[in-house]
């Protein structure tokens, strides 16, 4: 069971969940359930979740417990069960039959072969919610690898830094994050459904249609207008300056979000430019959008002869968004990142990240959760 305090109050405390799947999108679902109270069983092939050998070099070589791996994989016990013998097949019917959830991520056919398909284990057990998640449906064998995804489905071409570079990936599993957010939506419902009828339910998730779903505005604007956006760097089609980074006379790189006009004016007195609040070109966001390059020289030329450090500070006491560019390291060094930090055990002295990040006054947050689990000796 997860080790925290008062893990009775959590809202999935008697919830088992299996788990099935491996690498990211639904491991980090088995995460958010163990976060929430659900014990969570880890089943891997006697070679162990791909991800315990994805180390980086600054990793001990013969750790099973890789840094990718612990991103996904706290609160949860492991078990190695060889699925191609008749063996582990009955192990994990066993298991599934007391299961409130299983999650998967077989390619379409493969959960078939290995009798872990959604109607043998639903036969076993009609209250079984079965998450599964493949890389373009249920009907498409083709296996789908995130940095695939982020290509076909328009990310990499709008992340790129303009029209003219190369397409850049997220340096994130994106689309496998989005995915998993997908999947505890359709479980979610699914359990909800259960609770009124006592009825289980297969939930199919595709990292293709999870994608898709996550273009908002940029496929909104390709279906309203008929043109297909194009890359702006970090910069907003419809709002500016908006998104673009500007490197102050300290060194402080900065972002800013202006989406109003009347920020725009703070924005203007804070930079000694009230005038720029009067000028047709930028008074308003439309003007500012159809003259974004001149305005962001004019923005790029005054930023950089002032403190970023105080320029920041005032904008923050005027209400206008704007923040530093961080590293990973220093957001998560910030006193704000502090609540979302697991906190070290003896088995595993890291912090790790929470996968839940919303609270309620009807149920605590779990303080400490399992260390992810070494790789365990085959059954």
């Amino acid at each position: 069971m997860p080790d925290h305090t008062s893990s009775t109050e959590l809202p999935f405390h008697g919830l088992f969940v299996l788990e099935l799947a491996s690498v990211l999108a639904g491991p980090q679902v088995g995460q958010f359930f163990s976060e929430l109270g659900a014990e969570v069983l880890k089943v891997e092939a006697p070679a162990g979740d791909v991800t315990r050998s994805w180390r980086t070099p600054s990793e001990a070589p013969d750790t099973t417990v890789s840094a990718y791996f612990s991103c996904a994989n706290w609160g949860k016990q492991s078990v190695v069960l060889d699925l191609t013998t008749a063996a582990g097949r009955a192990e994990v019917h066993r298991l599934a039959a007391r299961a409130d959830i299983v999650l998967t991520s077989y390619k379409p056919g493969d959960a078939e072969k290995l009798g872990v398909e959604y109607a043998t284990l639903a036969a076993l057990n009609p209250r079984l919610l079965y998450g599964h998640l493949t890389g373009y449906g249920p009907t498409a064998a083709r296996a789908g690898y995130d940095a695939v995804l982020q290509a076909e489905a328009g990310f990499m071409h709008l992340n790129a830094a303009g029209p003219e570079v190369e397409p850049q990936k997220m340096p994130v599993a994106l689309i496998d994050l989005l995915a998993a957010h997908q999947l505890k939506e359709g479980l979610l419902t699914a359990l909800y459904r259960r609770e009124k009828t006592g009825r289980g339910a297969l939930v199919e998730v595709s990292l293709l249609h999870s994608a898709l779903a996550s273009l908002a505005n940029q496929a909104a604007t390709f279906l309203v207008t008929g043109h297909d956006p194009q890359p702006l760097g970090s910069g907003h089609p419809s709002i500016v300056p908006y998104g673009t980074v500007y490197e102050a006379a300290d060194g402080i790189r900065l972002l800013l979000a202006v989406g109003a006009d009347r920020q725009f004016q703070h924005l203007c007195a804070v930079l000694d430019k009230p005038e720029w609040a009067g000028d047709a070109r930028f008074a308003t966001n439309a003007a500012r959008v159809t003259h974004r390059n001149e305005l962001e020289q004019l923005l790029r030329t005054q930023i950089a002869s002032v403190s970023g450090t105080a320029l920041l500070q005032k904008l923050e006491h005027l209400a206008v968004p704007a923040g530093a560019v961080r590293t990973v390291g220093e957001a998560l060094r910030h006193d704000a990142a502090q609540p979302m930090l697991l906190p070290a055990t003896a088995d595993f002295p890291y912090q790790g990240v929470r996968t839940v990040a919303f609270q309620s006054t009807a149920w605590p947050t779990a303080e400490r959760l399992l260390a992810p689990p070494a790789l365990p000796a085959p059954r």
